[in-house]
């Protein structure tokens, strides 16, 4: 098993890309061993999305003058899959059904580097429990609720979309 490309592999066969992720490696050298491995694939698919993957980071490193660390790295990652959540949407509205596919394959490829995102039920649940702890907050409270929300997924290590957050927030308000 000294072949490289057969000891990047999965057990169904497929390339091994961030099953294995080494907390010792700091994402950008994830990344690097993960496009080495999609070249020997020669998966281009993969390997265009996280050579996007990278750039985006390294140009953030040099925007920001120092190495960036786990935390910023998915903050990166966070833009990149919002800006295809956006471009999804765009292609969906133009007829562009392949473009938009091609999206969500980099959004999946993306967000296999990021923790676990919440679901929605985790969603509602965190915001009952923030308004709870408030006591009754109203409308003019959304800001303060959101604030605390987002900061209990955060402490949990969990991801989450702040327009979640916001619509469930609005939405348990309104209740009220």
């Amino acid at each position: 098993m000294s072949d490289p490309a057969q000891r990047d592999r999965r057990a169904d066969g497929q390339p091994g890309f961030c099953r294995d992720y080494n907390p010792s490696m700091s994402m950008i050298e994830q990344i690097q061993k993960d496009i080495t491995v999609a070249m020997k694939a020669r998966d281009e698919q993969r390997l265009s999305t996280l050579r996007m993957v990278k750039t985006a980071l390294k140009n953030k490193e040099i925007e920001k003058m120092a190495a960036l660390d786990d935390k910023e790295s998915q903050q990166v990652l966070s833009t990149l899959i919002k800006q295809r959540r956006e471009s999804i949407e765009q292609f969906l509205k133009g007829g562009r059904k392949e473009m938009a596919d091609k999206e969500a394959a980099e959004i999946t490829l993306i967000e296999s580097y990021l923790p676990k995102a919440a679901s929605a039920e985790q969603i509602d649940a965190g915001v009952k429990a923030v308004i709870a702890e408030m006591g009754s907050p109203t409308m003019k409270d959304m800001g303060t609720v959101m604030k605390n929300v987002m900061a209990r997924f955060a402490g949990a290590g969990t991801r989450v979309d702040g327009k979640q957050v916001s619509e469930a927030v609005k939405k348990e308000l309104a209740g009220k």
